[in-house]
């Protein structure tokens, strides 16, 4: 969700093991996800230690550049593929996963605490936050508090976004603007190019640019500042309360048809909704557990929407289409 500190796209390899059944690489729990995540900055190795102490397991996280890109990797792998669980996507990406049809339901019915109700048989729920745009108060003193004001802004003021393509933020971006706009996006879009500075891949290399001053805000969520709170004692980057509301992301998890190793999977897929895994979240990932569970004081400060936007995802073709019709006009 929140990919704080400043990452590289690598591959994290980890796993240890006590139990003879499990010490076979062919019997490692394998989670493809997004890089940040799998960092050793991000959840994964806590998450690893904690569940492989549980289980008595080895995990194995593979970390790539975006969650829709862990995807893609899959599908090209196809039979291949040494993915046990996907781990990354949101619910507004998850029905493109779903039509692949290389997920299993997951046959859980924990009670889960979301701002909205969700169901989907095959993509569980892991953590949540609210896209938001961020921006220094020590460079910037007056943040546009709308979508009409951050438009109107000076020439010269420039955000950095990503791409909807290959980034569940970017998408997310089009779904929050599309929920304001609706048949009017395309226009929106095409007053606000004149102010983004660059489209990126995906969210970390815009938040570095954004850290770096090259830009006055970036796409990312309401919970980012925590971790300049909490990480590095500092109190400058804000993220600023839009009028129209604030779009929901809630990440999510499934497991493949091929596992060879289902069990551990479903296992790992209700650990997820566990007090162990809510403890890890807030101050690894930056984001809200799904689940009650004591967080950071510093998330009392942070914008709290009262009412989630949300919109039907599934024109996620035609919403990038228009999108990309907008800025190049």
């Amino acid at each position: 969700m929140f990919k704080i500190v400043i990452f590289i796209t690598l591959l994290s390899y980890l796993g240890c093991s006590d139990k003879k059944e499990y010490l076979d690489n062919n019997n490692t729990l394998t989670i493809y996800t997004y890089d940040s995540f799998a960092s050793k900055w991000g959840p994964a190795p806590k998450i690893k230690d904690v569940f492989e102490k549980k289980h008595n397991c080895k995990v194995h996280f593979v970390g790539v550049s975006s969650s829709i890109g862990a995807l893609r990797k899959i599908q090209l792998e196809g039979k291949n593929t040494k993915a046990d669980i996907l781990l990354g996507l949101d619910t507004a990406t998850a029905n493109i996963a779903n039509k692949t049809g290389l997920f299993e339901a997951h046959g859980l019915k924990d009670k889960l605490d979301l701002p909205t109700a969700y169901e989907d048989e095959n993509f569980t729920p892991y953590d949540y936050s609210y896209f938001a745009f961020v921006y220094d108060k020590n460079r910037t003193s007056n943040p546009p508090h709308s979508f009409e004001e951050l438009a109107n802004m000076p020439e010269d003021f420039k955000i950095v976004i990503q791409d909807p393509r290959s980034s569940t933020s970017g998408f997310g971006l089009l779904l929050w603007i599309k929920s304001i706009y609706k048949d009017k996006a395309d226009e929106y879009w095409h007053k606000l190019s004149s102010h983004i500075l660059t489209v990126t891949k995906g969210w970390s290399e815009s938040y570095n640019l954004f850290l770096k001053g090259e830009a006055d805000m970036a796409l990312s969520y309401t919970t980012s500042p925590a971790y300049h709170m909490i990480q590095e004692k500092k109190n400058n980057i804000k993220a600023t309360k839009f009028k129209e509301g604030h779009y929901l992301q809630i990440e999510v998890a499934a497991m493949l048809k091929s596992s060879t190793h289902k069990k551990l999977a479903k296992e790992f897929l209700s650990f997820l909704h566990s007090s162990e895994f809510a403890k890890i979240i807030p101050t690894t990932n930056w984001a809200y557990p799904v689940v009650k569970a004591p967080i950071p004081k510093e998330f009392e400060t942070l914008i709290q929407p009262k009412k989630p936007l949300l919109i039907d995802s599934t024109k996620r073709e035609s919403y990038i289409n228009e999108w990309l019709k907008a800025i190049k006009r």
